[in-house]
């Protein structure tokens, strides 16, 4: 085959007589796969863990939340007139907050969800999260996180105690009684007593999973009546959940909402609520980038290394091909040409290789795990329990272009000096 002058005396110094491949060209070749096979696979698991972060708190978290300062009381009307705002698809009533759990001997304090569950269904479907028994919270009963069932120890059909920081101030004036009562007083006021720390017991009827580590360690779900006791609400309310016809619109929906509400009531969507995971995950996606980047970066100053060495190899050569004639512009596509093979060959394998450690990412973690008891990617901290990645052509393209022309233009430097070599000096001595 024939190729452009230039062209192939760049292969031929690529390619050396003697060995297949010199090994400054395989390491530059290494060093641009190692840059673009690093920042593929960061930055799509960093939009995979944004989208399954989004994902899981669309799925489980109401799309807009209206509550008060306080509590809500006059809830029904409010309800009335958000569900005949335009975008609103489905409402209900909840009830959430802190609680202390036991059960045998075992004490956790995660958050009660009070749902009135044929309500609750429309906003959020939490019956295709049950993974062991079923969602009912008919009677005094509730529905546990997957996580939180296995810290407790606890499974379907067990009783677990619930107490609610919701009665501390009910606990504080009993133990006044207690302490200022006298014989049958103080023999009533102890029962009393007892009935405000111990509220309910509360059978398990399922458990659900949703896949996300905080929703399913840190929630359990009861009737909204039990969470309106634990509170000691009456027939308040927490707050009201509000499904849309469209999670990313809910800003517009919450503007809408916030027409109808009176302070010291407001409505929160989904981002308001989970802004600061949004902004964290952002801010690493992109500082990310930029870190690794400059590993493709280092790469092209291996590859200006490499050429300045081959210009002061072939200075003679140079010499004797810009005698015979050669101009300055062959001169400069025979180093250019280098810096764009390397550049070429580095990108495609680093492009290879970074969607094959996508692929079997999570297989390569398990591995780590089992063999080398390295743990990359702990459930606990990451809330996820496996390792999400969502590949974007836009962002692959990207980071493929960009390495390539890095490539290539670090070869212009030694390109230069080496066109601008007087053949007369560099055959002098010859």
């Amino acid at each position: 085959m024939n190729l452009p002058f230039s062209l192939f005396l760049a292969l031929r110094y690529l390619k050396p007589k003697r060995t297949f491949l010199s090994i400054i060209t395989l390491i530059s070749i290494l060093g641009v796969t190692l840059g673009v096979t690093v920042l593929i696979l960061v930055i799509s698991v960093m939009t995979g863990f944004d989208r399954e972060l989004r994902q899981k708190v669309i799925e489980f978290d109401a799309h807009i939340l209206v509550s008060s300062e306080d509590i809500l009381r006059d809830w029904r009307a409010l309800k009335a007139k958000i569900d005949k705002t335009p975008g609103v698809v489905a409402t209900a009533p909840y009830i959430q907050g802190p609680v202390i759990v036991e059960f045998q001997n075992r004490r956790l304090a995660p958050m009660i969800r009070g749902v009135d569950p044929a309500q609750e269904e429309k906003v959020i479907p939490l019956q295709k999260f049950i993974k062991y028994g079923k969602l009912d919270l008919e009677g005094e009963s509730t529905v546990l996180g997957f996580e939180l069932a296995r810290k407790l120890q606890i499974h379907v059909g067990d009783k677990l105690t619930v107490y609610s920081p919701g009665n501390l101030s009910q606990i504080l004036d009993s133990i006044k009684k207690l302490e200022n009562a006298k014989g049958e007083e103080e023999k009533k006021a102890v029962n009393e007593l007892r009935d405000v720390i111990l509220p309910k017991e509360l059978t398990v009827t399922g458990i659900f999973e949703t896949g996300h580590y905080l929703h399913d360690s840190e929630f359990l779900l009861v009737p909204i009546y039990v969470g309106q006791e634990l509170y000691g609400l009456g027939d308040a309310l927490h707050g009201i959940t509000i499904r849309t016809d469209n999670p990313y619109i809910a800003e517009r929906v919450k503007r809408a909402i916030e027409n109808v509400l009176e302070p010291p009531e407001y409505a929160q969507t989904w981002i308001d609520m989970n802004r600061q995971f949004f902004e964290a995950v952002r801010l690493e996606r992109t500082v990310m980038f930029f870190l690794l980047f400059f590993i493709v970066v280092v790469a092209a100053f291996g590859i200006m290394s490499t050429l300045i060495t081959v210009t002061v190899q072939k200075r003679r050569e140079i010499g004797i091909m810009k005698a015979l004639g050669a101009n300055i512009a062959q001169i400069i596509w025979v180093f250019l040409g280098q810096g764009t093979v390397v550049g070429l060959f580095g990108t495609l394998a680093g492009l290879g290789l970074g969607m094959t450690l996508i692929r079997y990412r999570n297989e390569f973690s398990h591995w780590l795990a089992s063999t080398l008891h390295i743990e990359i990617f702990p459930r606990e901290v990451y809330q996820f329990s496996s390792i999400p990645a969502e590949v974007i052509p836009k962002d692959v393209a990207i980071i493929c272009i960009s390495a390539f022309f890095i490539c290539s233009f670090a070869a212009l430097i030694p390109a230069y000096f080496a066109a601008r070599l007087d053949p007369v000096k560099a055959l002098r001595y010859e």
